[in-house]
């Protein structure tokens, strides 16, 4: 077999979808940065220049990305309670982000939005008209939603820590040694009382939401 018949055995396989599923695997492993057209054809098996055939651009490609990765998140469900609603797709909206961090900066940034970044948006465009936001208050409502679990997504992605047990373990041999009680008693007094409490720092998103959602309830009442 020829090289080049070869290399268009080794491409038969590929489809759209088989090159973008590859890209957010190579994302989620190695981050957006170091993806290139090259680096994802040799994760494929292809030539480099057969990916064109299913993406035009890397440009391209990252909005086929970002689809994917909205496509994963629950939409904002039909229901009365728009908390509820809001709260169930932002919670989804946390754990997708969680598995694909590369994605927070990009998923504002796509001036050429796929189908599943669409009907995301109209879903939740959707929850808040019907709850009686008006047009400029369901944006404000929008924009805030989003800056906080786009925000606290990407701070996540920074702690040394992920459950209660890893806190206390930083927190008893990293923190409090760094933290004499009579130079630091606040901070000191912090650490020790949230150690022995059991304290979850996964909590604290939610925590933060139910306050954002009440926040936003007097903006629709007074629409």
């Amino acid at each position: 077999m020829s090289a080049k018949e070869y290399q268009v055995a080794s491409d038969a396989g590929l489809s759209k979808q088989r090159v973008v599923e590859e890209a957010v695997r190579l994302a989620d492993r190695e981050g957006v940065d170091g993806l290139s057209m090259r680096r994802l054809a040799g994760a494929l098996g292809a030539g480099a220049m057969s990916l064109y055939h299913y993406v035009a651009s890397k440009e391209k490609l990252l909005d086929a990305m970002i689809d994917t990765v909205f496509e994963e998140i629950e939409l904002a469900p039909e229901e009365p309670d728009w908390q509820s609603a809001m709260r169930r797709r932002s919670l989804s909206a946390r754990q997708v982000l969680a598995r694909h961090p590369w994605a927070i900066g990009l998923m504002e940034s796509r001036t050429s939005p796929g189908p599943a970044n669409l009907r995301h948006r109209e879903a939740v465009t959707a929850c808040l008209r019907r709850a009686g936001f008006s047009v400029v208050m369901a944006t404000h409502a929008n924009w805030l939603l989003d800056s906080y679990v786009y925000g606290f997504a990407l701070q996540e992605t920074s702690l040394p820590f992920d459950t209660t047990d890893e806190f206390a373990q930083m927190a008893e041999g990293v923190y409090l040694p760094q933290l004499p009680p009579g130079e630091f008693p606040y901070l000191n007094e912090s650490a020790a009382v949230l150690v022995t409490s059991g304290y979850d720092p996964a909590e604290e998103f939610s925590f933060g939401l139910d306050l954002v959602l009440a926040a936003l309830e007097p903006l629709r009442a007074s629409a």
